[in-house]
């Protein structure tokens, strides 16, 4: 296989976008968003005080004067960011669009392991050694950036280990920001656990929300961010909008009304949003076995739209086919699947180890008949398109297990 130079796609131009719904809009949202004035920086009195509902019904108090909003996630960290200065330290991996930001403010980015249960979330102890050894070298750490319910590893941190990895953060003296964008797509949320750093340590942890997770298409870009409620809460709240204003990140009015009316969680949004996350999560875990039956290593998904792969156990199939790195395995599997596969690189991962993310969009269909019916259906895996879909999956990688298969039974010459 031809050499792809990983520089020559990006590391941020070419990054992947948050796993989309691939689903229509709601005829509800649709028609809330309207309007032509000017959102105010940070957010209108509507959409803050929405959020501030939103955050009260999953048990975050929360006031307008400690509550923000920006067109995008990215927009918000970057401020945050900014805002805190130092050098950021971050999971390995971790969501594609966190360390440019850290990056394009000239900040040095550490990624830290993350225990074997789940990713999102540092490792306690590889986090405090982090911290020595950058103190060590002359850095200056101020701020983790952590998820729980987590892209790319589609995993949910359980309440320990959450609360080991904030109490070492903020015994060093660390801001934390914990991205929740994922919190409302847990696949089995009676028996998934989420708990919200700010539920642990609230005076030293900062929440921030990208809408066009679960409620808005990725078109609509808006986010919001739960300041801590004290004074380091309220400098840094203002210091965020001393940003956003610099950088002139106000929301449009249309997006910032269908935002208010999604975090309002009126029927046809909660309705949605559940039957988004029973679909997303039957075939996450319908490709999480095909992955697992060809030899893949994934955790088991438990919340978002996409799944995590390990391919290393398949190295020597690939290495048949030209494929030696992330960068590799990305241009090899998107052109045989017909869908965009990022590499683990993208997210922090070793671009030497045989890494990507699958979005489970994708398997939905390609038209919008396609893409309702699989919503509608109650069996939406023995649908035609889906289950073509998934057949390309799986005969795509029992090609690289049967090859690989046949290595092992070689004799030696």
């Amino acid at each position: 296989m031809r050499r792809t130079d990983p520089e020559g796609h990006g590391p941020v131009r070419y990054g992947p976008p948050l796993p989309g719904q691939d689903l229509p809009v709601p005829p509800g949202l649709a028609a809330a968003a309207t309007g032509a004035h000017t959102e105010p920086t940070g957010g209108g009195p509507a959409l803050l005080d929405a959020a501030l509902a939103h955050w009260a019904r999953r048990g975050l108090s929360a006031d307008r004067d400690r509550t923000a909003a920006a067109p995008g996630a990215p927009a918000l960290l970057l401020a945050l960011t900014a805002a805190l200065g130092g050098d950021v330290l971050v999971p390995r991996p971790c969501a594609a669009w966190w360390a440019p930001q850290a990056r394009l403010l000239g900040r040095s980015v550490f990624h830290v392991g993350t225990p074997a249960e789940c990713g999102g979330v540092p490792d306690p102890y590889a986090l405090l050694e982090t911290v020595r050894r950058v103190r060590a070298e002359g850095g200056d750490p101020r701020l983790l950036v952590l998820s729980v319910a987590d892209d790319p590893t589609a995993t949910v941190a359980p309440p320990e280990v959450v609360h080991e990895a904030i109490e070492a953060a903020v015994g060093e003296g660390l801001h934390v920001i914990s991205d929740e964008t994922w919190r409302d797509t847990l696949h089995e949320p009676h028996d998934t656990v989420f708990l919200s750093p700010a539920e642990m340590l609230p005076e030293h942890v900062t929440v921030l929300t990208d809408l066009a997770g679960p409620f808005l298409p990725p078109g609509w870009p808006a986010a919001i961010a739960r300041f801590p409620a004290n004074d380091t809460g309220t400098r840094l709240h203002d210091r965020v909008l001393d940003v956003l204003t610099a950088l002139d990140a106000r929301i449009a009015a249309p997006v910032a009304a269908a935002a208010a009316y999604a975090l309002g969680e009126p029927d046809d949004i909660t309705r949605r949003l559940a039957a988004s996350v029973r679909l997303h999560g039957r075939v996450a875990t319908a490709a999480h076995h095909v992955l697992v039956a060809a030899g893949a290593l994934a955790r088991p998904p438990r919340a978002g739209r996409h799944l995590y792969a390990d391919l290393g156990p398949l190295r020597s199939a690939l290495t048949a086919r030209g494929v030696g790195d992330a960068q590799e395995l990305e241009d090899f599997l998107t052109d045989r699947l017909g869908m965009p596969v990022p590499g683990g690189h993208r997210f922090g991962d070793d671009l030497g180890a045989l890494r990507v993310r699958l979005a489970t969009g994708p398997f939905l269909g390609t038209t919008h008949e396609q893409r309702m019916a699989s919503l509608t259906s109650p069996e939406p895996l023995e649908l035609p398109h889906v289950e073509r879909a998934l057949s390309l999956l799986g005969s795509a990688f029992a090609d690289l297990r049967d090859d690989d298969d046949a290595r092992r039974r070689e004799s030696p010459r």
